[in-house]
């Protein structure tokens, strides 16, 4: 008799198919974070094979800072109407407008989407909620487990964290609080994008090479956009770049590249020696805690 051996592709994917199936089972109202980037998009992509032919039992959310890249909000909503699913959409700038929420200095509005986000949590009784966080990112997410327990402020503390053996996850949690579940904890860049072209998902254009009117800014390529770039002194000029990361156009740098195929992409994902959020994401930079000290707040 021949071995029957799981590809690494084949047992990511079957993790994250029993981590969406074990929260199905044991939450009563669970959402996921749906944002139009790769992560949240395969994620996607995993629940719809997780419970086909049946209709996702999850809704989406998505935190809109007010300065997404125009194709990949275009990109969201054509997926939640394919699909047939129900969007919650989070919104920074009414935050904003009703004086909530103030401006930062920078532009960025990233630092400012934990508020909408842990608000729209507790009034919707989000009991779990999916995100797309990965274990190779960045230091903080690395201390992360499958479920990372939240209180009922929606703050993470890392001595709660529970054990995790043989892939048992325990949910349990008082009233108010709830647990943050990420299937794709052990997958890397590289697996994404090559179960994105094994499986043949759709992404939005951005994380292509393509033409772009860029500017620098502390190491990295911005798009030019009323959040406030560029500023004097900052010339916009025109590059092929493509985007490894996306999230806000305040914070979210593109890199130079030719890779206009996802086998180009894939290629050069694995020749890099930069996480793709320490190589183009503004907001981890801020200190060296940044990711960890947003998370205790209750980001992402």
């Amino acid at each position: 008799m021949s071995d029957f051996t799981l590809s690494h592709l084949d047992a990511l994917e079957s993790e994250a198919v029993h981590i969406f199936r074990e929260v199905a089972g044991e939450f009563e109202n669970p959402v996921i974070l749906f944002s139009g980037g790769k992560d949240s998009i395969v994620m996607l992509h995993l629940a719809l094979k997780a419970f086909a032919p049946a209709a996702v039992p999850f809704c989406l959310l998505h935190v809109d800072t007010g300065h997404n890249f125009p194709e990949v909000l275009a990109y969201r909503d054509r997926v939640v109407a394919a699909h047939g699913l129900r969007l919650h959409v989070a919104s920074v700038q009414d935050y904003i407008d009703r004086g909530v929420l103030k401006e930062r200095p920078d532009g960025t509005r990233n630092p400012l989407q934990t508020l909408p986000l842990t608000e729209k949590i507790q009034s919707e009784r989000f009991d779990a909620v999916f995100g797309g966080g990965r274990r190779d990112e960045e230091k903080a997410r690395a201390k992360e487990r499958v479920f990372s327990l939240r209180d009922e402020f929606s703050q993470w503390d890392p001595r709660r964290q529970r054990p995790e053996l043989w892939n048992l996850y325990n949910g349990r949690h008082a009233p108010g609080e709830h647990v943050r579940v990420f299937p794709l904890s052990n997958w890397t860049e590289l697996d994404v994008w090559q179960y994105i072209a094994r499986e043949g998902i759709e992404l939005p254009q951005i994380y292509y090479a393509h033409e772009r009117e860029v500017f620098r800014r502390a190491g990295m390529w911005l798009t030019a956009g009323e959040w406030g770039g560029p500023r004097d002194g900052e010339s916009v000029e025109k590059r092929r770049v493509r985007y490894r990361t996306v999230g806000d156009m305040s914070c979210t740098g593109a890199v130079d590249s030719d890779a206009d195929t996802i086998e180009k992409v894939i290629a050069e994902i694995a020749a890099s020696r930069l996480t793709e959020r320490g190589a183009t994401r503004a907001d981890d930079k801020l200190s060296e805690a940044a990711m960890e000290d947003r998370k205790r707040e209750g980001y992402f």
